[in-house]
């Protein structure tokens, strides 16, 4: 179990460190290996204890705020674990650091993290190129604060231990629990069991099974690298999901990802009318329409649904 630090006065901590120490000599050339060892345990305390009370803020009282209070003060700036180590006070920070990123939704990105991450998704966080990061690394990227992470971080702790699911059906789940919400890459790994596949997975949910989940790339220019959204809570048509998944991306390309019917865009997206695109067959697939690309043409679901009425 961890040990407390006692938050106090920084230099009372640090005269007693320095008293300590200094009366250590007499240890040094009388006393046996034992006495020694004992005589500094609590030189020990004090320094975690000196460390820990750097940080005077009221709000710091645990050694996860005195953690993110120091990432804070340095946003942006790579920090060594063993800063973490000295400000927490304690010498379990990394697992402060897992709760600060993976239960309250701050984006610190780590030396472990780093490695299964696409390289324009890393320079889209830190705005540098070849950036990289030893494992005991962390830096915070942002000031702003995921406010659901703990609410997700539990759903998906659930949704992962599912015995009787394989890990396609687990990202949909999870998906579907968060219809319209950014989800991060790093939230599907994990639901995933941590499975290499399951970006694979994602891919097949919108190209085989016609779930849209889109991305930067499929659908939604304006989403950050990384991020997948579930538009809505339906499968596409099962003729639509055959369209090749370049030509789909191109027909968004073309029409600018606007609705050719109303000229609805993701830049009129709210709350009250939370459309997604979708593409339509100009001549129905039914009466032999191609999956080509001047067969088909951008429509928000809201027309999409008009035009399959009026068939």
């Amino acid at each position: 179990m961890a040990r407390h630090s006692q938050i106090g006065d920084p230099e009372k901590y640090r005269c007693k460190l320095v008293d300590l120490l200094i009366h250590f000599e007499d240890h040094l050339k009388r006393s046996e290996l034992r006495t020694q060892v004992l005589a500094l345990i609590p030189a020990s305390t004090l320094l975690q204890n000196l460390g820990a009370s750097l940080i005077q803020e009221e709000s710091c009282v645990s050694a996860r705020s005195r953690i993110l209070a120091y990432m804070k003060k340095y946003v942006g700036n790579v920090l060594d674990g063993e800063e973490l180590m000295v400000v927490a006070g304690i010498s379990e920070y990394a697992r402060r650091v897992r709760e600060l990123r993976v239960e309250h939704g701050w984006r610190i990105l780590t030396g472990i993290t780093l490695k299964n991450m696409e390289q324009e998704e890393i320079e889209s966080l830190t705005g540098r190129k070849d950036f990289s990061l030893k494992p005991d690394q962390y830096i915070l990227v942002s000031l702003e604060q995921d406010t659901e992470a703990a609410y997700r971080w539990n759903v998906a702790n659930d949704i992962r231990k599912e015995k009787n699911l394989s890990v396609r059906e687990k990202i949909l789940k999870y998906l579907r629990r968060f219809v319209g919400k950014e989800i991060s890459g790093e939230e599907l790994r994990y639901v995933a069991g941590d499975k290499t596949e399951w970006a694979r997975r994602v891919r097949e949910l919108r190209t085989e099974f016609g779930w849209p989940v889109v991305t930067r790339h499929t659908g939604r220019p304006n989403l950050p690298v990384g991020i997948y959204v579930l538009e809505a809570d339906r499968q596409a048509p099962e003729h639509d999901r055959k369209i090749p998944e370049d030509v789909y991306r191109s027909v968004l390309v073309r029409d600018k990802y606007t609705c050719r019917r109303c000229g609805w865009n993701h830049e009129s997206w709210n709350k009250s009318d939370p459309r997604h695109l979708e593409v339509h067959h100009i001549k129905h697939h039914a009466d032999g329409g191609s999956n080509t690309a001047d067969n088909l043409m951008t429509v928000c679901n809201i027309c999409h649904d008009v035009l399959h009425r009026k068939k």
